[in-house]
């Protein structure tokens, strides 16, 4: 039972006593979509009942209690990636238009090729996957 969040053990032990869904819930006073959103780690049983679930599932609380929560994946890498890429862009563009139109100093114009250059630079070190 290592390494598994709790929905994965009550999945598991509950297949291993040839239960469906339905039967847990009916032992447990719930419903079968309640125990159906245990095993799937949307929610979790409440405290008060983790001792008849245990028992139920002919475990103790302890190891109901131990398995891991499940690890939720933060978007803010993948978001942060984004804007590191985007900021360049909108910098080039700006200063390119702004450019064309004579309503930029070159002093400005550095200024916003030098922040996207270092966003791109900075994106570039976060992409590098450290060598083994």
């Amino acid at each position: 039972m290592e390494n598994k969040n709790m929905g994965e053990v009550i999945a598991e032990l509950r297949r291993q006593h040839h239960m469906t869904q339905a039967d847990l819930a009916a032992k447990m006073g719930v419903t079968d979509k309640a125990v159906s959103k245990w095993e799937r780690n949307l929610s979790r049983p409440d405290v008060d009942s983790l001792p008849l679930l245990a028992e139920t599932l002919h475990t103790t609380v302890e190891t109901l209690l131990t398995a891991q929560s499940p690890a939720k994946k933060s978007p803010a890498p993948a978001l942060l990636h984004t804007i590191l890429l985007a900021v360049p862009l909108a910098m080039g563009v700006a200063a390119f238009v702004c450019s064309l139109l004579g309503e930029i100093d070159l002093r400005s114009l550095g200024g916003m090729l030098g922040l996207g250059l270092a966003c791109l630079g900075i994106a570039a070190f976060l992409d590098k996957k450290p060598e083994k």
